[in-house]
């Protein structure tokens, strides 16, 4: 598992294109795990702070609860339709991983819960520059980053 900035560290380019899709729109999409193992998928908002991905849960929130039970998280950008013919879409970013419980206390703390992201995998996916191949970049801690190209 790695931190944001393990990742930063290690493919900055890579890093920022994925944290500008993120950065680009206040509301992303988490999947988490139910009880019973089934998928569940809440709106969340991340920030990037000191080097760590982060997010939060309101006080007694189902994610929160499911996290604390198991916290393996998918996390996904806002994504926007590609414009006609696709040229210029920017794609979208997904990280996968574990949920840390951050601990936060004194003034200024936030209500409810904070994670911080333990990273499993960065996934960017776009199209080439003439717009006729899907392009998916994926980093992981053990692999580095690796490219496909998709028709």
């Amino acid at each position: 598992m790695a931190t944001w900035k393990d990742v930063e560290s290690a493919e900055p380019e890579f890093a920022a294109r994925v944290r500008a899709l993120f950065d680009a729109h206040k509301h992303q999409t988490i999947a988490t795990l139910r009880a019973d193992g089934s998928p569940r998928i809440s709106g969340i908002e991340v920030q990037f702070t000191d080097g760590e991905l982060t997010f939060g849960s309101m006080p007694g929130a189902r994610k929160g609860r499911d996290l604390h039970r198991d916290p393996r998280f998918a996390l996904h950008s806002a994504s926007v339709d590609p414009p006609e013919g696709g040229a210029g879409w920017p794609g979208d970013a997904k990280v996968a991983g574990r949920a840390v419980h951050a601990v936060v206390s004194g003034e200024g703390a936030p209500d409810g819960e904070l994670f911080r992201a333990d990273l499993a995998e960065v996934v960017l996916t776009g199209l080439n520059a003439e717009a006729t191949m899907l392009v998916i970049e994926s980093w992981t801690p053990g692999r580095g980053l690796r490219r496909v190209e998709r028709e």
